[in-house]
C-alpha cells in the first residue's frame, strides 16, 4: 500500500472514530469485505479506539507485533454500545466465541464466567460457585464478571445468611443427622449446620429464601445499614472497623457485576457427554453408520427486517465453532420462513455439492414438518443427494423425520432429545444473537 493510500485509510478511520461514543461498549476492527479482525471492549470507546491510530503510537512496543499487524489491515471500525462495562465484558466473550476473529486468541475457547448456584431441589440447599451448573434443580445467578470478587463476597454472604457450602448429601428424614459432628464453619457461626440437625428444614428454607430475595433485590437496605455503621465507626475513631465495613460495602456492590442466565448464555457450560445420545439417535434414524456430523439451521426475523439464517455444526455431539455460519437473507423480501430455509440450504450445501466440504450425517431444522419439507425440496432443486433431515418443534418438542407425517415424541429426559435440543437451541441462539446485532447496528459481515 502506497504512503498516500495508507494515509487516506488512516484519515478515514480517524473520521469514523469521531462518531464513536465516549461510553462503554465493544469495538470491531474490520478489513475490506466487512470481515471482523478483532473485537475489544472499552470503558470509553472513542478514547480506546483512537489509541490504536494515533500518529505517534508505538503499537509494536505497547501492544505487540500481532496487534500492529492487525491495525495495518483495518479499513473500518464499528461499535456496539452497552449499558455498563460488565455488559461489554460478557458480550465480548460471547461474540469472540461465535465470530472467532483471527486476532482474538484469549477468549475463543477457554474463557467462561462463573455462576452462583443454589441447589433449590435439595432438602437443605447448598450454595456454590461453579462454572458447571447442574442441568436442572438449581437457581442460578450470574454469570459474574469476576471469580475473585465472587469468592470474596461468598464468604461475606455466608457470614450473614449461614448457608451451607459443603457437598454432603443431607436428607431431612435421616435420623443419623442428630449424631453428626458439624465442621468448623458451625463453630465460627458461618453455617447453620443442617448436617448435624442444628436447624430444621423450614427454618433453613427461610435462610435460602432470604438469600435469594437479597440476590434479586437492589440490596439497598443492607447497604444503608452498613454505610451508617461505617460512618459511626469513623466518627468514633474506630478506623479499623470502618475500613472493614467499607470493604464489605464494596464486596456487596460487586454482586451487580453480573449478567443473567437468560441474556448472557454460555451453552458450552451446560454440555454433557453425548455418547449415549448419538447411539440412540442412530437407532431412531435407522442409519447403518454412526451419526457424527449434525448441522442445525434456524431463521431469525422480526417483521421481516434484517432476516438472518444461522447454521451450527456439531461433531461427535460437541459444538464445532469453526463450522458456524450466518447468512443475511438476500433473496426473500417477505416473511417466509420456508423460503428463507431454502435459501440457507442452497447457499450452504453448494460447497458440499462441489466437493469442497463434507456432507453432514443429519441436518436439523428448527420448526415443524413444513420446515423439514422446505429443506428437502431445496436439496432436490439443487440436484443434490438429500441427507437425513429432521425438524424439532418447540413447546411440545416433537421430532419430525423424512417419509413420515407422524411426529416422534421422546421422553423429556431422553439423551437423544437433549442432544437435538442442544443443537436446535444453539442454532436459535446464534441466529437471534446476530439478528439483534444487525438490528442494533448494521455490521459483522462474514457472509458465506
Amino acid at each position: 500500500m502506497g504512503q498516500r493510500t495508507k494515509q487516506d485509510r488512516l484519515d478515514a478511520i480517524r473520521e469514523q472514530i469521531k462518531a464513536l461514543p465516549a461510553g462503554p461498549g465493544l469495538y470491531f476492527m474490520k478489513e475490506p469485505g466487512d470481515k471482523v479482525l478483532y473485537i475489544g471492549k472499552a470503558k470509553n470507546l472513542r478514547s480506546r479506539v483512537a489509541s490504536y491510530f494515533q500518529p505517534s503510537s508505538e503499537l509494536i512496543t505497547s501492544r505487540g507485533p500481532k496487534i500492529a499487524e492487525m491495525v495495518d489491515k483495518v479499513t473500518t471500525v464499528d461499535f456496539l454500545e452497552t449499558v455498563t462495562e460488565v455488559d461489554a465484558m460478557l458480550r465480548e466473550a460471547r461474540l469472540i466465541k461465535d465470530i472467532r476473529p483471527p486476532y482474538n486468541t484469549d477468549l475463543i475457547d477457554s474463557k467462561t464466567f462463573p455462576y452462583l448456584e443454589i441447589t433449590t431441589r435439595d432438602d437443605f440447599p447448598g450454595v456454590y460457585i461453579t462454572r458447571k451448573p447442574r442441568p436442572k434443580g438449581s437457581r442460578l445467578f450470574g454469570p459474574f464478571a469476576g471469580a475473585r470478587d465472587l469468592r470474596d463476597v461468598m464468604v461475606l454472604l455466608q457470614k450473614i445468611f449461614k448457608f451451607r457450602t459443603c457437598n454432603l448429601d443431607i436428607a431431612k428424614d435421616d435420623p443419623k443427622r442428630r449424631f453428626f459432628r458439624p465442621c468448623l464453619l458451625y463453630s465460627i457461626k458461618q453455617c447453620a449446620a443442617p448436617c448435624g440437625a442444628k436447624i430444621d428444614r423450614p427454618e433453613y428454607r427461610k435462610i435460602i429464601n432470604d438469600l435469594i430475595r437479597f440476590l434479586k433485590s437492589k440490596r439497598s437496605t443492607v447497604l444503608r445499614r452498613l454505610n451508617k455503621e461505617m460512618a459511626e465507626a469513623s466518627a468514633a475513631l474506630e478506623y479499623e472497623r470502618a475500613g472493614m465495613l467499607r470493604d464489605r460495602i464494596r464486596l456487596i456492590e460487586r454482586l451487580d457485576r453480573r449478567g443473567t442466565p437468560e441474556q448472557d448464555v454460555q451453552p458450552e457450560v451446560f454440555f454433557t457427554d453425548p455418547t449415549e445420545a448419538l447411539v440412540r439417535l442412530q437407532s431412531i434414524l435407522n442409519t447403518p453408520d454412526p451419526i457424527r456430523i449434525i448441522e442445525g439451521i434456524d431463521i431469525a426475523n422480526i417483521g421481516g427486517a434484517e432476516a438472518v439464517g444461522s447454521l451450527v455444526k456439531f461433531i461427535d455431539g460437541k459444538p464445532f465453532k469453526s463450522g458456524y455460519r450466518r447468512f443475511k437473507i438476500k433473496t426473500v423480501k417477505r416473511i417466509d420462513d420456508y423460503a428463507m430455509i431454502a435459501e440457507v440450504v442452497k447457499r450452504r450445501y453448494k460447497y458440499a455439492l462441489a466437493g469442497e466440504e463434507l456432507w453432514p450425517d443429519l441436518v436439523l431444522i428448527d420448526g415443524g414438518l413444513g420446515h423439514l419439507h422446505a429443506a428437502e425440496a431445496a436439496f432436490k432443486e439443487m440436484n443434490a443427494p438429500v441427507p437425513r433431515i429432521a425438524s424439532i418443534a418447540k413447546k411440545e418438542e416433537l421430532i419430525f423425520l423424512q417419509e413420515t407425517t407422524k411426529p416422534l415424541k421422546l421422553a423429556r429426559n431422553a439423551p437423544a432429545l437433549k442432544l437435538l435440543q442442544y443443537v436446535r437451541d444453539e442454532a436459535h441462539r446464534f441466529a437471534q444473537h446476530y439478528h439483534h446485532i444487525l438490528r442494533t447496528k448494521k455490521m459483522l459481515g462474514k457472509n458465506p
